[in-house]
């Protein structure tokens, strides 16, 4: 147990052992993870581990291609294998507004370098052919995009950090923080008392109730989303691209000889629910009747249910507090904090050490809805 550190990171999973990672390998001393539970035992582990670029909002498509580059070299830099494929990215569009929306996106995207581009339904099917092609009026495509495992990602990040010298405590409970006027000066956990000038959440669904402890408002609300798993499917391409229904929020993509897949689900309120229920299904076989009618032959062999971390505009906060000096916070990514993490770790890291981060996430800030300035991303799964 440290008594002392230079920063405690709240919260295992992908986002917080990204920071621990960037801040150790950095050369700050004395940093400190904690997680009540096991390492990316929260959302992270129920991630459907989509990595990608392709988003509507700018900032996003730089959080995404930065990680990208990340995720590519994982590897390398960690010495862990993260299983990843970059077989694409296939959004399917059968709404002219959505192809208005996805053409503006494609050029927002080019010009930063992502290679994404309009395609018609015949190349759609050709890239992913247990989908139907009826009803689809184009489709968003960029080869660059994929999918990985996500609890490797946050134990290649959380033993390299140790390598470099950061302490992680599992099955620790951060049950406060104390401040002296605007200044953190502990963190109190189940183990006892840290002393330190800074806090930094990354408490995914749970920051509302950090947030919280140091005065700070986070707006995240979490939000059960599910997810199953199919019996091997025959002949499944092995360049099979995450295919997603955009208009149903249906999506898919290979995991092992079979298929991972979800959608959202409107009725679905918000809460702390993690239990599987079979309320969504009725819902999913008529998305994949429209859509994949193929899939719905397919026995489902498992699932599981995790949580969204979602703000009002379903975009992410990252900053530093302005109510309390060196709180900063990484949450509220409302489904694309996972292929944003190596990104987001390298921006945190250089927010604490005072150096200017290679993107600007200033409109991130948690003040934006205090000060009516929103910024809403469209390209949601």
């Amino acid at each position: 147990m440290k008594r002392q550190a230079e920063v405690v990171v709240i919260g295992g999973g992908v986002i917080g052992t990204s920071i621990a990672y960037h801040l150790a390998r950095a050369g700050v001393r004395d940093v400190v993870l904690v997680e009540r539970d096991e390492l990316a035992a929260g959302s992270t582990s129920k991630a459907a581990g989509g990595v990608r670029a392709q988003f509507s909002d700018e900032l996003n498509v730089q959080l995404g291609a930065r990680s990208l580059e990340a995720f590519d070299r994982f590897e390398e830099d960690t010495g862990h294998d993260i299983g990843l494929h970059r077989v694409g990215y296939l959004f399917l569009l059968s709404r002219p507004e959505d192809v208005a929306s996805f053409e503006a996106g494609v050029r927002l995207q080019n010009s930063l370098d992502v290679p994404s581009r309009m395609i018609d339904p015949a190349e759609a099917r050709r890239l992913s052919p247990l989908i139907a092609a009826d009803g689809l009026l184009a489709a968003a495509y960029s080869p660059d995009d994929g999918h990985c495992t996500p609890e490797a990602v946050v134990h290649g990040y959380a033993s390299a950090a140790r390598a470099y010298g950061a302490t992680i405590l599992r099955h620790t409970d951060v049950t406060g923080i104390e401040t002296y006027g605007d200044h953190v000066t502990a963190v109190i956990t189940t183990l006892g008392r840290i002393d330190t000038n800074t806090v930094i959440c990354a408490a995914g669904a749970w920051s509302r109730a950090v947030g919280a402890m140091a005065g700070v408002d986070l707006p995240v609300q979490p939000l059960r989303r599910q997810i199953a798993v199919t019996e091997p499917v025959p002949g499944l391409p092995p360049t099979l691209p995450m295919t997603i229904d955009f208009t149903t929020s249906l999506y898919f993509h290979s995991e092992g000889p079979g298929l991972l897949l979800g959608m959202s689900d409107p009725d679905e309120r918000p809460g702390f629910a993690t239990d599987t229920h079979d309320r969504w299904i009725p819902r999913l076989a008529e998305a994949m009747r429209r859509r994949a009618p193929g899939l719905l032959d397919l026995r489902r062999t498992g699932g599981w249910a995790g949580l969204y971390e979602n703000t009002p505009d379903h975009n992410a906060l990252i900053g530093e507090a302005t109510s309390v000096s060196r709180f900063l916070y990484a949450t509220g990514f409302s489904g694309h904090g996972f292929l944003q993490a190596p990104a987001v770790g390298e921006v945190i890291r250089d927010l604490y050490l005072g150096h200017v981060p290679f993107v600007d996430v200033s409109p991130l800030s948690a003040g934006r809805f205090a000060a009516d300035a929103p910024r809403p991303e469209v390209n949601l799964v």
